[in-house]
């Protein structure tokens, strides 16, 4: 017999959305691997040496470094690993030089954290970069460093390039497999989409299955295009992935209208997509030998068409790189974009607040800690620069399971500081402890947390030999970060809490008004190509994936943010199910159905600009009935009906 909470004792739903552990892939084993070895190694080495405090630096770069270790590609974790220990190298050096320097100490790490968030916005190596800028200039600036002023950077960069040296290991008899593997990844998720298209399923398992093409795809042309920016196009094997991918996207285009048309393809169509999904990632080209039933539908005619020009490129030997369109386009060469980025920071109005933020916080810490005797004071400021980084989500949901997080920690911490001796018996704790770290961080940030704070903590008694000593302050400190975190960067920024998250939302429907009318043509506005077409649709999910994710976040904001959050979250699906019936109707025109009329589009874009401007003016959402008209046998029959499902959702009264 189930019992439910008492009325007034039900948790409310923003602090139930950050306890749930977040969905996970199954364990990375080799990143747990390499967690455990490059963590525990230095530390043996320093025991074996008898320099401890050295193997426990060269274990504190490694941690940063299994932090850091998140590409799939080869070529990848080169810029995620070793471009961020760069920066932490640079950082533990400047804090070493103001260490012991009172209110210049203050002032040097204040600086570093305006420049650490700002250049946070550029995107996710930078993040990564100037995250462990910071936390190292504020560990050198709170910490005595064994040795010369080189030797701790040095030793902290060989942890995590030891790191760096075991993901590249399998290199040599992997290359490339991660690259045909995404695109094999976003093949099966086609195919998933495809098997749910015009069945009984729910609308939210068919929206979920769009939602898991949209991010297999965007990750796969991520790492084919990042890659073939370096080879200028000269790879065979790039360029035949890349037209590989290219020639998806028309089933993925035929997928809405064939949900639409309510009509479930036969199984042996998903099949045949698994199947070629196979041949892709073991680079297979000889006969498929597809079976595929006779279209007796528009939809599936478009279907099957699509699919046997997919089995042609993935079976072609040989593909012209001339002929290959990148769809999303090809990156800019690595100096436009490192100048496009520097210029983008120093101009933008968000990267200055996202600094300041993250200054003025850290700016609080030190100044704190100077004035009032806190022991191991730089935990604070390590508590604040995890806590408070924009980009990596909520700053309250942060704050709340980093408090959480640290609880659960010091538990694990509390029973190896006082039941295990320091010494070669540190060695084994480490290598059980150090693979939690890749094995719960993709479960949430609290998880991640508790997997950090005994490494941590054992790390810092290998260098103090405080033992249980360390775990009060340590409490103690990470709940004053918090603390200041949550009232001066968060409470004392009204955009944190009392932003409109509707904003981004215009901004994609607007572009979707664009999508209409490059897809058909309307007065004034000529039909765009197939490829530039493909390139806009492919934009507008990849933005939406971007705002599906910002106001997930969202909705472990505690009120008013979370609630205005979860009012316009049912907008957001309908903008994806707009973006869906324009592609279904475009495919139905190819195949052979009347196009609308320049006037009929017109009407449909007008509405959506209409709409735009709505959420943009408002801050709360009124249901209203809506008058968008046209003739009942048009192609975008379905549009304006999702139009104005949307409209209904949207308008104010």
């Amino acid at each position: 017999m189930s019992r439910e909470f008492p009325i007034g004792l039900t948790p409310p739903d923003w602090l139930v959305r950050n306890l749930r552990p977040q969905q996970a892939p199954p364990v990375n084993r080799p990143a747990v691997a390499r967690a455990a070895v490059a963590m525990t190694l230095p530390l043996a080495i320093g025991l074996a040496t008898d320099h401890t405090a050295y193997g426990a630096l060269a274990s504190m770069g490694a941690l940063f470094g299994v932090i850091s270790d998140t590409a799939d590609a080869y070529r990848m974790r080169i810029l995620n690993i070793a471009i961020p220990q760069l920066f932490g190298a640079v950082g533990i050096t400047l804090g070493s030089l103001v260490q012991g320097h009172g209110w210049a100490a203050v002032a040097a790490v204040t600086g570093v954290a305006l420049v650490s968030g700002m250049i946070s916005t550029i995107g996710a190596v930078a993040s990564v970069s100037g995250l462990l800028l910071l936390l190292n200039s504020v560990v050198g600036a709170g910490l005595d460093m064994p040795g010369e002023w080189w030797l701790a950077p040095a030793l902290m960069a060989g942890g995590g390039l030891l790191v760096l040296l075991l993901a590249l290991l399998a290199w040599p008899l992997r290359s490339g497999v991660p690259e045909r593997a995404a695109v094999g990844d976003a093949y099966r998720t086609v195919a998933g989409l495809l098997a749910v298209c015009g069945t009984d399923r729910t609308e939210e398992e068919y929206d979920e299955a769009r939602h898991a093409v949209t991010q297999s795809l965007n990750q796969a042309y991520d790492l084919v295009l990042a890659r073939r920016a370096r080879h200028h196009g000269r790879s065979p094997e790039l360029t035949r992935l890349l037209a590989q991918l290219n020639a998806i996207i028309p089933v993925v285009e035929a997928a809405p209208a064939v949900h639409l048309a309510g009509t479930p393809l036969a199984a042996e169509l998903p099949e045949a997509v698994r199947h070629l999904a196979q041949a892709v990632e073991t680079g297979y080209t000889g006969p498929i030998g597809l079976h595929l039933p006779v279209p007796l539908t528009e939809t599936s005619r478009a279907v099957d068409h699509a699919l046997r020009h997919t089995a042609e490129v993935v079976t072609a030997p040989d593909v012209d790189p001339r002929g290959i369109d990148d769809r999303l386009g090809r990156p800019a060469a690595l100096s436009i974009r490192t100048a496009r980025a520097a210029r983008d920071v120093a101009l933008s109005a968000a990267s200055w607040r996202y600094g300041l933020r993250l200054a003025l916080c850290i700016g609080l810490a030190q100044s704190l800690v100077s004035i009032v005797s806190v022991p191991r004071s730089y935990w604070v400021a390590l508590t604040i620069t995890f806590v408070l980084k924009p980009d990596f989500g909520s700053v309250f949901s942060r704050a709340l399971l980093r408090a959480l997080g640290t609880v659960a920690g010091l538990v694990i911490a509390a029973a190896v500081l006082s039941q295990v001796p320091r010494g070669w018996w540190d060695v084994p704790v480490m290598l059980l402890l150090a693979p939690l770290i890749p094995a719960l961080t993709p479960r949430g940030y609290g998880y991640q947390t508790a997997a950090i704070t005994p490494v941590i903590l054992l790390i810092s008694d290998v260098l103090n030999h405080e033992g249980t000593a360390l775990l009060l302050p340590r409490l103690v400190d990470s709940l004053i970060g918090c603390a200041i975190a949550l009232v001066a960067g968060y409470l004392l920024w009204p955009e944190s809490w009392h932003t409109r998250v509707g904003d981004r939302l215009a901004d994609a429907v607007s572009d979707t008004a664009r999508y209409v009318e490059g897809a058909f043509g309307a007065p004034g506005v000529a039909a765009v190509d197939p490829p530039a077409r493909a390139r806009m649709r492919r934009r507008l999910y990849r933005d939406l994936s971007a705002i599906r994710t910002e106001f997930q976040r969202a909705l472990t904001e505690p009120p008013p943010t979370g609630r205005r959050a979860a009012a316009w979250w049912p907008l957001v699906v309908a903008v994806e199910r707009i973006v869906d019936a324009t592609t279904a109707a475009r495919v139905r025109v190819k195949h052979g159905a009347p196009p609308p009329s320049s006037a009929e589009v017109g009407q449909v874009a007008l509405q959506l600009r209409e709409l735009a401007q709505g959420v943009r003016e408002v801050e709360v959402l009124f249901e209203v009935r809506t008058d968008l008209t046209g003739p009942a046998d048009s192609v975008l029959e379905p549009l304006r009906q999702e139009v104005a499902a949307a409209r209904a959702i949207a308008s104010p009264h």
